[in-house]
């Protein structure tokens, strides 16, 4: 691709926000809404890429993927969707399409893909598992992110995910290891078959045996019926054991034999039972100095440790931070039906500086919280940074323009705002506070979370709020 023309399918307010910077790249611009248009912008203009919606009045996206199959020399298309799944994509892929992505379009990732594939990047953000249609699987959980260090753990699990070989997933608490499993399920042979995932830091050891082995009747007390375990509820099928380091000593000898012989016992029970199922373990421990601390036995490490998976932390991923928190903003916009919003720059350089102890699950939890109280706004670090008991939820230099329909927050027992009325901060900070209530189904202490406040603070609020009359329970 060396032509500097890149044409989109899409209305034309889709693309005024990065036109700008295109121009000034040096790229010749042109938008069409129709197949006819495209193809004379085509013909007569050759345009290195088009970027195109998958459907437009009176347009499909299918029907430029079938001219171009008719044309070698025809421009690669990548399908640009507001909202998407792997079925749609692994249906353009198929037809032809050089890629999926979903919106919002991106100036620095529209210009990797504009430059030709010696310069892209294997998978661009926001893709579904994303990518080449004969360069990764579809289904299972969206994956975002293109650093190399999150593309080389794709490109094994992909490798291996038709395999029956134990997988071990490790990384920080947080990087999305359930995720990842989930993923190698999905890209295998076994998909149709269940997924069934166990938390061994759960349950005491009695207790897991019986749940991963089950039980006959009259086993221990409580036992008054026979259980199945689940081993058994995975069989043709993927088990995914979560936190394996936790697991006794004793019971990881039980779970050796299933690894070497595909055999179960039932607690209390007699019979042998076979069982084909393909085992996947997590960890966010060093396994390696578990083993020789004696708190993990070294032969079940070594049958676990098949296919080592190690997931980068998100302070080791560059600038996939900034790409995940844009996928976790309109994510929550979309959830909660708020206006759309922003990041300020100021936001932006608190991301990048922050370290990320959590990973993506704190980035996940902290732009949920973001989202629901900026309403519509620029998000600030302001919407980060709510740690203390007597901090406001908004500070007055933050009260302007909230006048706007589409910002108003409502709850049930809120009233409707006038439109052209500017909201009271006491009353902004009430209705924050029940749009938290409402959103964790009244659980004050996930709700306290959200808001980045105390439970205390949270009950006094509530309590004044009753006091004054303005809460109705």
């Amino acid at each position: 691709m060396s032509t500097r023309r890149i044409l989109f399918l899409a209305p034309a307010q889709s693309v005024t926000g990065i036109y700008p910077q295109l121009r000034e790249a040096g790229y010749e611009v042109g938008i069409a809404e129709n197949l006819k248009g495209a193809s004379v912008f085509v013909r007569q203009s050759g345009p290195g890429i088009v970027f195109s919606r998958p459907s437009l009045p009176g347009y499909r996206v299918e029907d430029l993927l079938a001219v171009g199959a008719d044309d070698p020399n025809f421009p690669p298309v990548i399908v640009i969707a507001e909202k998407g799944n792997a079925e749609d994509a692994s249906r353009y892929l198929t037809l032809g399409a050089h890629d999926y992505w979903l919106e919002p379009l991106i100036f620095e990732k529209i210009l990797t893909a504009a430059k030709g594939p010696q310069t892209a990047t294997p998978a661009p953000p926001h893709s579904i598992l994303g990518g080449r249609k004969a360069q990764w699987p579809t289904g299972g959980p969206l994956i975002v992110g293109q650093h190399p260090n999150i593309q080389r753990v794709l490109a094994l699990a992909r490798q291996v995910a038709k395999s029956k070989a134990t997988v071990l997933i490790s990384g920080e608490s947080g990087t999305g290891k359930e995720m990842f499993a989930r993923c190698l399920h999905a890209w295998s042979d076994r998909a149709g078959g269940p997924f069934v995932a166990v938390n061994c830091a759960a349950l005491p050891e009695h207790l897991l045996e019986s749940e991963l082995f089950g039980h006959e009747k009259g086993a221990f007390t409580g036992a008054i019926s026979r259980k199945m375990g689940k081993f058994e509820l995975a069989n043709d099928g993927t088990i995914l054991l979560d936190e394996i380091s936790e697991m006794d000593l004793a019971l990881q000898a039980k779970l050796l034999r299933v690894l070497q012989e595909n055999e179960i016992d039932r607690v209390g029970g007699t019979e042998t039972l076979r069982v084909d199922v393909r085992i996947l373990a997590t960890t966010n421990r060093n396994l390696e100095e578990w083993v020789k601390e004696g708190k993990f036995r070294q032969d079940l490490f070594f049958r676990l440790n098949v296919i080592p998976l190690r997931l980068p932390a998100l302070r080791e991923r560059g600038e996939d931070v900034l790409e995940l928190t844009r996928f976790f903003v309109d994510l929550y916009i979309k959830e909660y039906k708020l206006a759309p919003t922003v990041l300020s720059e100021e936001a932006v350089t608190w991301i990048r500086g922050h370290d990320w102890p959590g990973n993506v699950r704190e980035l996940q939890n902290l732009m949920e919280r973001a989202v629901l109280l900026a309403n519509g706004r620029i998000i600030t670090p302001r919407h980060f940074l709510m740690d203390s008991d007597d901090w406001p939820l908004f500070e007055e230099h933050e009260a302007e323009s909230l006048h706007s329909p589409a910002r108003a927050v409502t709850t049930g027992d809120a009233q409707s705002i006038a439109a052209g009325a500017v909201i009271p901060l006491h009353e902004m900070e009430r209705i924050m506070i029940m749009k938290g209530l409402e959103a964790t189904a009244g659980n004050r202490t996930h709700a306290a979370e959200l808001l980045g406040i105390s439970v205390r603070t949270l009950r006094n609020k509530l309590n004044e709020y009753r006091e004054m009359g303005m809460l109705v329970e």
